[in-house]
C-alpha cells in the first residue's frame, strides 16, 4: 500500500499557519523551521462527457402496429346460422327447411318490450309443460326507417331482444334451439324454437 499522499493546506489553514509560526520560539536557533506543507489545490472539474443527441421519439412508435378492427356485432339471423346445433341434425335440417310444422306459435308484433318479455316467457313456459317441442315466436322484421334519435335503437328491437330472451332464466333451460324461421313461417320475421323434452 502506498502511503497517502497529505492533502495540503487550504489558504485560510495557511494563514492561520504563519501566523502561529510568526509568535513561535524557535527551541534550535540556527535552524531553519520546516516549511509548511503546499497549499492544497482543488480539483479540476471532470470534463463532461460529449452529450450524444437523442433523436425526437414516441413511445411505441416502431413497434408493429395491428390491423385495424371494427367491433360490429353480425346480424341476429347470422349468429343463429353460426350457432352450434344442439339438437338432432336430422330433426334440424327438416326444421331449417319448413318441413316441421310448428305447434304452437305467438305473435309479438307490434308489442313493446315490456309486455312482450312477460308474455313470452309464459308462452314457452306453458308449451314445454305442455310437453310441446317446437313453436313459433314471431317478432316482425322492425321498422323500416333508421332511427336518427340521440341514442339510436336497432332496427326490430323485439327481432334482436327475442334470442336473447330465449337464453335467459326463467325460459333459457327450457330451450334446445333457436334459429330463423323458413320463409313459409315467417322467415326473417319468425324464430323457431325448439324446446327440449318435458321431464
Amino acid at each position: 500500500m502506498s502511503p497517502r499522499r497529505p492533502r495540503g493546506l487550504f489558504p485560510e489553514e495557511e494563514e492561520l499557519w504563519q501566523r502561529v509560526a510568526r509568535t513561535a520560539v524557535p527551541m534550535h536557533p540556527g535552524v531553519q523551521p520546516p516549511r509548511p506543507p503546499e497549499t492544497a489545490t482543488p480539483a479540476p472539474d471532470p470534463v463532461p462527457k460529449a452529450r450524444r443527441f437523442v433523436e425526437p421519439f414516441q413511445i411505441g412508435a416502431k413497434a408493429a402496429r395491428p390491423p385495424a378492427t371494427f367491433d360490429v356485432a353480425l346480424p341476429v339471423s347470422e349468429r343463429l346460422t353460426h350457432s352450434p346445433v344442439h339438437m338432432d341434425a336430422k330433426t334440424h335440417a327438416r326444421m331449417t327447411r319448413g318441413k316441421l310444422a310448428p305447434e304452437a306459435r305467438i305473435d309479438l308484433h307490434g308489442m313493446t318490450v315490456a309486455e312482450a318479455h312477460p308474455r313470452l316467457n309464459g308462452f314457452i313456459a306453458d308449451a314445454y309443460a305442455a310437453g310441446l317441442r317446437l313453436v313459433l315466436v314471431i317478432t316482425g322484421k322492425g321498422r323500416g326507417s333508421a332511427d336518427h334519435g340521440p341514442i339510436p335503437q336497432r332496427l326490430g328491437i323485439l327481432k334482436h331482444q327475442v334470442p336473447h330472451w330465449l337464453t335467459m332464466p326463467p325460459i333459457g333451460p327450457l330451450v334446445l334451439q333457436i334459429t330463423e324461421a323458413h320463409l313459409r313461417h315467417g322467415g326473417a320475421g319468425a324464430y323457431y324454437v325448439y324446446l327440449r323434452r318435458a321431464r
